[in-house]
């Protein structure tokens, strides 16, 4: 039961030349967190722009109406 393990040497000026695997992860993980930021900036966004368009009319609405003194 023996099992051999294969052990890859790896010279100093290889090693500068390998990319390792993890920023593609880490790209992906960077680039999910900016979607998700930018998500929810957009809905606050949105929130803000009818919340504000509420109040305006609120406000034009009250104006016209004669005020009873």
């Amino acid at each position: 039961m023996s099992e051999k393990k294969v052990v890859k040497i790896v010279k100093r000026s290889e090693r500068a030349q390998r990319k390792p695997a993890k920023p593609k992860a880490a790209r992906k993980t960077a680039s999910d967190m900016v979607n998700t930021v930018t998500s929810w900036v957009s809905e606050f966004q949105e929130r803000q722009r009818a919340e504000t368009t509420k109040a305006i009319d609120n406000l034009i609405r009250s104006r016209q109406q004669p005020n009873e003194a």
